[in-house]
């Protein structure tokens, strides 16, 4: 009877483990289709996608990126966004991590109202501040500063970083900031040198996290930015859909154009990705 529910019990563990696979194979084709299908009409004429936009090409039309990378002025474009996309991971990952090992540590009194405060501002939407961030940036001269754009969008994107860093920082034995202290490390040097190295998975999902945020923000830029010559690659994009008329071939390149970076980043750093997200989901 025992050897006969053992082989029941594998029967089940078996077949939930190809239907677990199934449902995740079903899922992964249903959130690789879009991609696919973007990918497979870069190489197609507007009439040919207009025809047909499921059948496989039958001419590769490469010129296409070439194109799209000329009318929508892409290195301009690259390069703004490179300035904007920087200068928020600088700022959201040593704000975050500050930020994270203040509250971890309860360096402050009132840690407990700052971490409430993180939370209830991760429920409001952007739009409340818009006016008042537009009003300063005027007053400071800053539109169309990119830098100072990615600053406002680190800032806007701060609270599920801080939180995340925060949960990584109660992960280090608070044994090895009393060893540093009695060699006679400052908070300082003990913060920047034995803390940040520990937590670094984290700070690298952060910086994935707050990229992703950046390179992909529309409403920030293209209300703080407002002229051409300082667009992102997204507003650039964005401004490939013509007023009157629309070059499929051209913008489903673009969007190829767009996602290149994005992907070739997160396969390099998938593995500090996945070691950061799975280390900060621990409770603390």
């Amino acid at each position: 009877m025992r050897k006969l529910g053992r082989w029941h019990g594998s029967i089940r563990r078996t077949w939930t483990f190809y239907l677990a696979v199934a449902a995740l194979s079903v899922l992964a084709v249903i959130s690789l289709f879009p991609l696919v299908l973007v990918l497979i009409n870069s190489v197609k004429t507007h009439a040919q996608i207009m025809q047909n936009p499921l059948a496989i090409p039958t001419e590769f039309h490469f010129e296409n990126f070439v194109e799209t990378w000329m009318v929508g002025n892409f290195s301009e474009g690259f390069l703004n966004s490179f300035r904007v996309t920087g200068t928020s991971i600088v700022v959201g990952v040593l704000a975050s991590a500050s930020m994270g090992y203040v509250l971890a540590t309860r360096r402050v009194g009132t840690w407990k109202p700052l971490t409430l405060y993180f939370m209830i501002s991760t429920t409001v939407p952007l739009q409340m501040f818009m006016l008042p961030l537009y009003s300063s940036f005027v007053r400071l001269n800053l539109i169309g500063n990119p830098y100072a754009v990615g600053a406002a969008i680190a800032a806007w994107n701060l609270p599920m970083p801080i939180f995340l860093m925060r949960t990584y920082f109660l992960r280090v034995p608070y044994e090895l900031e009393e060893a540093a202290r009695l060699d006679g490390a400052t908070t300082f040097q003990t913060f920047c040198k034995v803390v940040m190295p520990i937590a670094s998975p984290g700070m690298v999902t952060v910086a994935c996290i707050v990229g992703l945020f950046s390179w992909n923000e529309y409403l920030l830029s293209t209300t703080l930015l407002q002229n051409e010559a300082n667009f992102t690659a997204t507003l650039k994009f964005l401004c490939l859909n013509g007023t009157f008329t629309r070059d499929f071939s051209v913008i489903m390149s673009g969007a190829v154009i767009m996602l290149v970076p994005v992907v070739v980043i997160f396969l390099l750093l998938q593995k500090q990705f996945v070691e950061g997200m799975a280390g900060g989901a621990v409770k603390g």
